[in-house]
């Protein structure tokens, strides 16, 4: 492939690491852009060094906006640099604005189009994340599925199997390359006052727990009460929720701590008690890192880890769930670092590659 002759289109937290794989294996093939949906120094730039991604090419950022007018004014941009200079081929990952935003940019020039997660579904048609993934794969060229079971998925949609690979899951790859050792991550824990063991770490972003003022309140005031520490990273959504309702994060078992670099993350994901969360990420990550997670959400595009290291729950079951794991803590840990990840081996990103090297030569 020549240089710049791939054009990798990404815009949030979550594309960087994953996608940060397939960069990587790209070399000077792989062209970068940027749709500024995450646009703070924190959920971006910070990002780039320990991933081993190159700058991207930014475009006008589109955090803040509504949906529609981020999906408008990003595929507006993405049409114009591809004008510009023409990629042979498009990559998108995921489920997010920026993800549709690339899905139609290429569709409308007539480019190639690869998705990157294809396949997943939680089957509730309210999750704009839900639609974008459902666009995305029935656009591309080629759906690389991480697990048989999301190209099942595929397959029954009548998305026809030569389009689907199995390819495993791109973050098994960044979690390996920037999973701090032992004592780096015991290091991270001093830093920040806790220890190994004896802290939970929440994270929520999605639109159901944050935008929904009662639940939001209801969440913050239940992990305030929990008999453990709290590690709570303030995604910038949250933040902003925080103010306008004046909820208080520090309250109680709390620990507010700004938005962290990948590998802190993971440290404090690979150490924790246990995970209570919304994102989808965190649950693939838990699965490699061999820890469980509540998942706050009232479904899930990732059925293959429930039952194991996932387990769906509202608001209100958190506390007795909680006081459960930390029962059993011990037990728990054993038997999840006993449990594979269904996800892959860690070479999502060289697959996936080659297959695009295929699709661009076909």
């Amino acid at each position: 492939m020549q240089d710049r002759s791939v054009a990798v289109v990404l815009g949030t937290r979550p594309e960087f690491v994953k996608l940060a794989p397939v960069v990587r294996s790209l070399g000077s093939s792989a062209r970068v852009l940027h749709t500024g949906q995450h646009s703070t120094p924190q959920m971006s730039s910070s990002f780039l060094q320990p991933l081993g991604m190159p700058a991207p090419e930014l475009l006008e950022p589109i955090a803040g906006l509504p949906r529609a007018q981020q999906i408008r004014r990003a595929t507006t941009a993405l049409v114009r640099a591809f004008t510009v200079a023409r990629p042979a081929l498009v990559v998108v990952q995921g489920d997010t604005n920026s993800t549709t935003a690339g899905a139609l940019a290429a569709n409308a020039l007539g480019i190639p189009l690869a998705h990157v997660e294809a396949g997943l579904r939680s089957d509730d048609g309210n999750m704009p994340e839900e639609r974008n993934r459902i666009l995305a794969d029935h656009l591309s060229e080629l759906c690389c599925a991480p697990t048989d079971q999301a190209a099942t998925r595929l397959k029954n949609e009548g998305i026809s199997p030569a389009r689907v690979l199995v390819t495993g899951n791109t973050v098994v790859d960044a979690l390996n390359s920037c999973l701090p050792t032992r004592s780096a991550r015991k290091a991270i824990l001093a830093s920040m006052g806790i220890a190994s063991g004896a802290f939970i770490l929440a994270t929520f972003h999605r639109p159901e727990n944050v935008d929904n003022d009662d639940r939001f309140a209801e969440l913050m005031a239940i992990l305030a009460t929990l008999p453990i520490l709290v590690v709570f990273p303030v995604h910038p959504r949250n933040a902003a929720r925080l103010a306008k309702l004046g909820l208080d994060s520090t309250q109680g078992s709390l620990i507010r701590v700004d938005p962290l670099p990948y590998p802190d993350f993971l440290a404090l994901e690979a150490e924790c008690a246990f995970v209570i969360s919304d994102s989808g990420g965190v649950q693939e990550e838990v699965s490699v890192l061999g820890r469980p997670v509540i998942v706050v959400r009232e479904s899930t595009e990732r059925p293959e880890v429930i039952g194991t290291f996932a387990t769906l729950a509202q608001p209100g079951e958190i506390a007795a769930m909680a006081n459960g794991l930390l029962k059993s803590l011990v037990r728990t840990h054993e038997q999840l670092a006993a449990t594979p990840t269904p996800y892959g081996d860690g070479h999502s990103g060289e697959r996936i590659v080659d297959a695009l090297a295929a699709l661009v030569r076909s």
